[in-house]
């Protein structure tokens, strides 16, 4: 067996696993790590950050829009742990980020002597945010544990996993056996007695409605062809569009399955939580339910399902696709439906406009990394995307920040493909560092910047339903347009439609990552017409 360090058994690891990419910050505890990085920088690029949290968005943004494994590389304690919300994000978005992190000398672990970056109890940290978190205590133990990693990650529903190695641990000569590659992951067959129940359910429904969210990427042709055997609507959560071309006639957002909810009589739910629908639709007993899902405990929320398929989206469907006779097709309810949406859309003249011109300029399959701001919000629910993986959103957890190095990622990963990024000017400056990553290493991200001068979101709901007494909201921002000259990027200032459009056509066009900061005031908002589960109380 060849001898090596540590940090060389994680690495050359990682290359046999196919990782081609390693976000990261370095420090005292990962010098060995990196030093194995600058010896395999022939297969593997490493992409420097200013904060960690920027590393772990940019992996994120890297696997949601690739479908592989994102990887970054982070100091231990407070190093790790400004990576968390990017973590959170993964785990509840089920995106296999992969987090390689140091600890304090193998020997004082769990002693509390107050060595630099000492946590309580690190692994039992990060086991509360993502679900495989382990630490390899000799070099030859690496390629094992990493192994496990990625089974963990990509076998049945994936997440994020955490790989911790001590610094002494890293540096440490050894021998080990490195493995050829990753083994087959398993593919669960559903089980023909609930494809038999599926298939007389579906035989038995009137209207029956398919929902899928991020959790169908990877089964969207399966998803077409089953769609158009049963000719029923897909309708898409926020994490699931693209997953059918928005112009076909089957497809449907989240407020035309809400239009179309009332003659529902089954709902099949695909790859998602189904939580608005099964919440807050109302309907619960009337409708139906069959899950397809990898996740039996998922399956079951937020109630049990009348029939239930532990499978992967793709083998599930396509299984019912073989199962059932082919449906006449019906389309005038679903046309209707989305005419009717689509005007009450216009009416949020703003955003309505503004993502008119977005959706116009950027290419069909350029890819859309949104934060938690307005008009992101209008454009996850009121938007077309033709493409799977081209909405990039923060999932349930609503990380604000998350937006722009996250679209870094998406680009890295898809270096041919437009990317923009929407943010508010409050999540903006939450990672404005990463500015400075985008021009390091040309990083060719547009960044929108909604800019109220205030955190938009919030300064609503104490207007509207704290009587105007409003607290900690109002913002003191930079000039975005000079904060990007000085970063040495473009940055423009576009305060109406056709400017955003001339503005995004010289971005698209011109290399180089570019700001358009877009001034605006009180928006109107969308959200009287989302029926949803409240956030608070």
């Amino acid at each position: 067996m060849p001898t090596m360090t540590g940090g060389q058994a994680v690495i050359r690891t990682l290359s046999r696993f196919g990782v081609d990419t390693v976000f990261g910050l370095p420090g005292i505890q990962l010098d060995p790590l990196f030093d194995a990085l600058h010896g395999q920088r022939q297969t593997i690029r490493t992409f420097h950050t200013r904060h960690e949290q920027g590393s772990a968005y940019m992996a994120l943004g890297y696997a949601q829009a690739s479908g592989k494994v994102g990887v970054f590389a982070v100091v231990p304690g407070p190093g790790i742990l400004n990576a968390t919300a990017a973590l959170a994000t993964a785990a509840g978005s089920n995106v296999p980020v992969l987090g390689l992190t140091g600890q304090i000398p193998s020997r004082q672990i769990g002693l509390g002597l107050g060595i630099p970056h000492e946590l309580r109890d690190q692994t039992m940290a990060l086991k509360g945010v993502v679900p495989w978190v382990e630490r390899a205590e000799t070099p030859a133990a690496a390629p094992a544990l990493l192994q496990q990693a990625f089974q963990s990650m990509l076998q049945g529903r994936q997440h994020p996993a955490i790989f911790e190695m001590a610094p002494d641990i890293l540096a440490k000569t050894g021998e080990v056996e490195l493995p050829e590659g990753l083994p087959a992951l398993e593919r669960p067959q559903p089980d023909a007695n609930a494809v038999e129940a599926a298939a007389k359910l579906i035989a038995a429904a009137k209207n029956p409605a398919i929902f899928v969210g991020f959790g169908a990427m990877e089964a969207t042709a399966s998803l077409k062809r089953f769609a158009e055997r049963i000719q029923a609507p897909v309708i898409m959560s926020r994490s699931g569009g693209g997953a059918i071309d928005a112009r076909h006639p089957l497809a449907a957002g989240m407020l035309t399955g809400q239009a179309l909810w009332p003659e529902v009589d089954l709902a099949i739910v695909v790859g998602t939580r189904f939580l608005a629908p099964g919440l807050s639709w109302g309907r619960q007993k009337e409708v139906k339910i069959l899950r397809i899902d990898i996740d039996p405990k998922q399956a079951a929320l937020p109630k049990p399902a009348d029939v239930t398929m532990i499978c992967h989206a793709d083998t599930g469907m396509d299984a019912l696709a073989a199962s059932v006779p082919q449906r006449p097709a019906n389309h005038a309810k679903i046309a209707a439906a989305r005419q009717d949406v689509a005007g009450k859309l216009a009416t949020l003249t703003q955003q309505f406009e503004l993502a008119k011109v977005i959706r116009e300029e950027l290419p069909e399959d350029g890819i859309l990394v949104t934060d938690v701001t307005q008009l992101a919000t209008f454009v996850q629910y009121g938007m077309p995307f033709y493409h799977p993986r081209t909405l990039i959103t923060p999932g349930f957890q609503g990380t604000l920040g998350y937006a722009y190095p996250t679209a870094l990622g998406a680009k890295v990963a898809c270096p041919d493909k437009k990317v923009l990024s929407i943010s508010g000017d409050g999540g903006f400056m939450f990672n404005v560092q990463e500015m400075s990553t985008a021009v390091a290493h040309g990083i060719d991200v547009v960044a929108i910047v909604m800019n109220d001068g205030a955190f938009g979101n919030v300064k609503r709901i104490q207007q509207t339903q704290y009587g105007g007494r409003m607290i900690g909201v109002d913002l003191r921002n930079p000039d975005f347009v000079a904060l990007a000259h000085s970063f040495g990027m473009r940055g423009t200032k576009a305060e109406t439609p056709e400017a955003l459009r001339t503005a995004l056509k010289d971005a698209f066009s011109t290399p180089g990552p570019a700001l358009i900061e877009i001034p605006v005031g009180e928006l109107p908002s969308i959200w009287g017409l989302i029926q949803r589960p409240p956030s608070a109380g």
